[in-house]
């Protein structure tokens, strides 16, 4: 049997969907992966499965290049007639899922978070919410990463909800991502993990780590992630040299081993505002046993218990970010060790990779059975 997956880019088929990929070949199905060329394919390939090129302009709204990446879909369903699509991110969700509709493809799709679109309306917000309704119409499950995302389709009508359901985030996989002890005597760092985008709140991150210096607490604000030049929220180069000369943060670019990142912080923070899914930056940091600061926002509030695995902050307010990362700093060792254990103990229970997989095999396999 075949399984055509699709996403907006190989980088985020190798780190999100490497589990799913390696779990569905050990099962004796032909896999292939249907995104734009990147830097890593050759990873992608390396999981067993076949890689087919698929140009996709992931940013943009222009009419005639998403016509084009239909036509693109619908040639790729009829030459490589896949027993099941699995769609992720926006336009493999809604192109790719029309496309495998319009030659009975079955469906199953992927809403991982709904980013700004959602929230800020206008004509942009009412063209997504119709196509999103016509594509998802005849998909055999939609699975969702956070409950208020799964009811916003359900009652605006995008979705039915017997063929929704929701999945803990992409999950993480618990035996890479151990908990490790907490580095000791070096400055406390803070580690902001995102694409730099105002969206994430790596504004209010900036003001909070100028904010904390002028209460002279000694903390090391750090920065890693894409500098996401395409996207309408971007944070430009300029930008980001402008704070790293103030001195107010470090950047320290884009990293394949987030592992050994996270392994040299104290604390993860993510301030975002934009719509998360369940943000996999946030499972990594439970899973080893970090505390984290992050918004009570849709997603981001799904890992983090106020006061017991971290602390949750007011969306857009640096001043309110700054106190709860000078709260974290202020606890002994002892207390923000027992608060990353209780995380870890979260994520073991309720996010574990294994639980998305076995969705994804039960759900395909009742496909395969109804025929």
């Amino acid at each position: 049997m075949k399984i055509l997956i699709s996403i907006n880019t190989s980088w985020n088929l190798v780190n999100f969907r490497s589990g799913l990929v390696q779990a569905l070949v050990s099962q004796g199905y032909e896999v292939i992966a249907a995104a734009p060329w990147d830097g890593y394919v050759s990873e992608v390939t390396a999981l067993g499965c076949r890689y087919v090129p698929l140009p996709m302009d992931n940013k943009g709204t222009n009419p005639v290049r998403d016509l084009a990446l239909f036509w693109r879909y619908l040639h790729l369903m009829l030459c490589e007639q896949p027993d099941v699509f699995l769609g992720y991110t926006v336009k493999p969700n809604v192109y790719g899922s029309l496309a495998a509709r319009f030659v009975r493809v079955p469906v199953i799709n992927n809403v991982a978070g709904l980013g700004t679109v959602f929230q800020k309306g206008g004509w942009l917000n009412q063209l997504v919410i119709g196509l999103y309704r016509l594509a998802l119409a005849r998909s055999r499950r939609v699975f969702f990463q956070n409950a208020e995302d799964r009811q916003l389709f359900i009652t605006g009508g995008l979705v039915d909800e017997g063929v929704s359901d929701r999945l803990p985030g992409s999950g993480v996989d618990l035996k890479k991502f151990s908990a490790t002890p907490v580095p000791i005597g070096s400055t406390f760092r803070f580690l902001l993990i995102a694409r730099m985008l105002w969206d994430k709140g790596v504004g209010e991150y900036v003001k909070a780590a100028r904010l904390l210096r002028q209460r002279v607490v000694n903390a090391d604000c750090c920065l890693l992630g894409f500098l996401d030049v395409e996207n309408l929220s971007a944070i430009s180069k300029q930008q980001m040299d402008e704070w790293i000369a103030e001195g107010v943060v470090r950047y320290l670019g884009v990293s394949d081993n987030v592992l050994e990142e996270i392994t040299l912080a104290h604390c993860i923070v993510l301030p975002s505002f934009y719509r998360e899914g369940t943000p996999r930056t946030l499972l990594e940091a439970a899973a080893m046993a970090r505390p984290i600061i992050t918004t009570d926002n849709v997603g981001c509030r799904d890992v983090v218990e106020d006061g017991v695995n971290g602390f949750l902050c007011r969306p857009r307010d640096a001043e309110d970010l700054a106190d709860k990362m000078q709260k974290m700093v202020s606890l002994s060792s002892a207390e923000r060790e027992a608060m990353g254990l209780r995380g870890r103990e979260k994520v073991e229970r309720e996010f574990d990779e294994k639980i998305v997989i076995d969705k994804y095999l039960e759900a395909i396999g009742e496909i395969l059975k109804e025929g």
